[in-house]
């Protein structure tokens, strides 16, 4: 019945669904091997969907701009929406598995998995190229794999295969989930908080020796712990063995990054020599990747006389830093005693400490600061060309190359490797990105400074070498020529997949794209009695629509039963504290756990969103709403079998039970056109489904 409700007529409609348009980017980028990068969470989810697209042959050449864009034949939509519905279909025995897992009967995990099975809004969201059936499949494995391995120990099945089966599956299903977004982390915490209670029941158990102790000990923190770190590590090892070729989103990786990617600077940089020497020609980047990346620069215009403000300036030639590859952001590293801008035979490396001038490839003038305020930051210095004018302000142009991530005192200066900061030897000050952009006197780009105050490191405060060349041209006339024709001296340079993995994971998390208000983004508080909803689609010429809408009665269900849940365990946990036990110690035990998988699952995947600083939609509360739906049969057996005393009450509530079932066939049945998208509804149908004034039913008018 699952796959039924989840595969049915999946090909409809054939045009691009909300999200679909988001995440057919990235599959499209994954067919074409081209590198991306997605702030909202890591690599497997994407790698999932585009397996799915490499089943059914797809070769990316779809262009994924709007949503409602017709899918040409070339685009197999099946595939691509196979493996979420998938994961949505098989939900559904999940759930009816762990209910049973928790101890309740067989009818209860039916009546468990048949509201999951009719949940329209789980329908909807698995029927998709989206991201979200996926997670909460991977979630309700790893709980059911938990529990399963929790009765195989209560049963002293210690250490037999099933044992470490469902362990490890429990690990394998945690990683997964946070691999897929990060709102898995939620309930990998919740569970681990689980196992560590039950961990500690197992340290203070005196059947068991200090050696088996240590060994469930280990074996829980081996699996549950180290496993998901390991495979989190492969999922990125795997996505980046794939995205292997340069792509619109590396610019605000590090050079080195860049250069590890084949084409775009790679294509450039291939071939340059690795140590920077005196006289070595060099373009240098700015190691803080934003707003944008850019390259320390100069150009053949001064700073006005006055600033805007009144302050006079050094007018003096410009220094900026550039967003985009120019010829004036070429440097030739200088060698303060001595007049020579070409590299020695031998060549002779500039290492960490060393005194160096930094020399303009165009202009031939020399980096300098002086104590005058710089024009957007003015408590700190100019940064300029020096022009000499005859006055009384000398050169200051002496600079110490720090290298910052050097392991020895006497570290080579290495192109693209080596972080640098560029020290002021008259002033102490640090060159440094401020990231102002200047007036229209400086074309827009960004301001650099010489910070007196700089302490410690900061990434606007650090530049590597990204590309650079050996100068061999004496005259200024045929430098310049020769700035613009790079040479190449081949110098193997690979960087680590654990340097390129802690580079994307940080760019990942805090690499944020600019939130903006949605039409149908939502508060977490009109989530719980779905006072929102989400038009997904609709037909360009009738009134077939698809909506992320969910069955109230379900919802409604499931939010009592919290209640109810909350006040029988408050209850209970009141009496027993006054030694009066309502209900057996094994029932209790079972009602605790209930709790920790149901209405914790649901709290850690709720809660954390009113801290969130995000654009939020209906969708997000899909994963709390599973763990939550699972509670009324649940609550619903307790009443049966320990509040209700009397044969006729049990009756007349199981005759209740049938109609509230029957109800939420009916809401579903109902509400399935708005689901699937067919059939079509006239508008008085449409307008008889708007049981909510906040609800945004789409009309035609025609």
């Amino acid at each position: 019945m699952g796959l039924a409700t989840r595969l049915w007529w999946i090909t409809y409609p054939a045009a691009v669904v909300f999200d679909e348009v988001y995440y057919g980017q990235f599959t499209s980028l994954y067919m074409k091997n081209i590198f991306f990068i997605d702030d909202s969470g890591p690599p497997l989810g994407h790698m999932i969907l585009a397996f799915g697209a490499f089943l059914g042959g797809f070769d990316g050449n779809f262009v994924w701009n709007r949503i409602g864009a017709e899918y040409p034949c070339s685009v197999p939509v099946w595939s691509l929406r196979l493996l979420p519905a998938l994961a949505g279909a098989l939900s559904v025995p999940l759930a009816y598995q762990i209910v049973v897992e928790l101890g309740y009967s067989h009818l209860t995990a039916l009546g468990a998995a048949l509201l999951v099975l009719c949940e329209n809004s789980l329908v909807a969201q698995s029927r998709f190229m989206l991201l979200e059936s996926v997670l909460i499949f991977f979630l309700l494995l790893a709980v059911l794999s938990y529990l399963k391995f929790h009765s195989h120990h209560k049963r002293s099945a210690h250490f037999s295969p099933s044992w470490w089966f469902w362990l490890l599956l429990t690990g394998v299903a945690c990683a997964c989930a946070v691999g897929v977004k990060y709102m898995g982390l939620f309930t990998y915490f919740l569970l681990l908080c689980v196992a560590g209670a039950h961990a500690w029941q197992v340290i203070g158990d005196p059947k068991l020796s200090n050696t088996a102790v240590l060994y469930h000990v280990v074996a829980r923190g081996a699996v549950l712990v180290a496993l998901p770190v390991v495979l989190y590590l492969g999922f990125f090892c795997l996505h980046l063995k794939l995205l292997y070729r340069t792509g619109p989103h590396d610019q605000v990786m590090t050079s080195a990054f860049q250069a590890s990617l084949e084409g775009g600077l790679a294509r450039i940089t291939q071939g340059q020599p690795l140590e920077v020497s005196y006289g070595s020609q060099i373009t240098l980047r700015n190691v803080l990747s934003q707003p944008v990346p850019c390259w320390l620069h100069s150009h053949k215009g001064n700073y006005p006389i006055r600033y805007g403000d009144g302050r006079g300036s050094s007018h003096q030639q410009q220094v900026t830093c550039y967003p985009f590859k120019d010829v004036n952001n070429w440097w030739i590293v200088k060698d303060p005693g001595r007049r020579e801008l070409v590299v020695s035979n031998p060549p002779r490396p500039v290492r960490h400490g060393d005194t160096v001038q930094l020399v303009h490839g165009m202009t031939a003038r020399f980096l300098n600061t002086h104590d005058v305020a710089a024009p957007m930051s003015p408590h700190t210095q100019e940064v300029s060309c020096y022009i000499d004018y005859n006055i009384s302000m000398p050169a200051q142009d002496l600079w110490r190359v720090e290298v910052v991530n050097r392991e020895s005192e006497r570290e080579v200066w290495k192109t693209i490797l080596s972080e640098v900061r560029l020290v002021h030897i008259n002033t102490t000050a640090v060159l440094k990105l401020s990231g102002a952009s200047l007036p229209d006197w400086g074309f827009r780009q960004l301001e650099v400074v010489a910070d007196k105050m700089a302490r410690g490191y900061h990434q606007s405060m650090a530049w590597n070498v990204e590309e650079h060349r050996y100068g061999k041209s004496h005259e200024q006339k045929e430098r310049e020529v020769e700035l613009h024709s790079p040479s190449q001296i081949h110098v193997g340079r690979n960087l680590s997949f654990m340097a390129k993995f802690a580079e994307l994971q940080w760019k990942m998390l805090t690499l944020k794209n600019e939130d903006s208000e949605h039409k149908y983004s939502s508060s977490p508080l009109e989530w719980i009695t779905m006072d929102t909803n989400i038009a997904y689609w609709l037909h360009p010429t009738s009134n077939a629509q698809i909506h992320l809408i969910g069955n109230i009665v379900i919802w409604s269900s499931a939010n009592v039963s919290l209640c109810v849940y909350a006040a029988l365990f408050l209850w209970y946990l009141l009496r027993r504290r006054r030694r009066m036990k309502d209900i057996p110690e094994d029932s209790w035990s079972q009602w605790v756990l209930v709790g920790a998988v149901c209405v914790g699952g649901w709290a850690v995947n709720y809660l954390p969103f009113f801290m969130m600083e995000k654009t939020l939609f209906l969708y997000h509360y899909l994963p709390a709403l599973t763990f939550e739906i699972l509670l009324p049969p649940v609550v619903l057996q307790h009443v049966h079998d320990h509040i209700l005393r009397f044969p006729a009450h049990r009756h007349a509530f199981s005759a209740l039970i049938l109609a509230w079932l029957s109800s939420v066939y009916l809401v579903y049945r109902s509400f399935s056109p708005l689901t699937y998208g067919q059939p079509t509804l006239s508008a008085a149908e449409l307008g008889s489904l708007r049981w909510k004034d906040t609800w945004d039913i789409l009309v035609r008018k025609r």
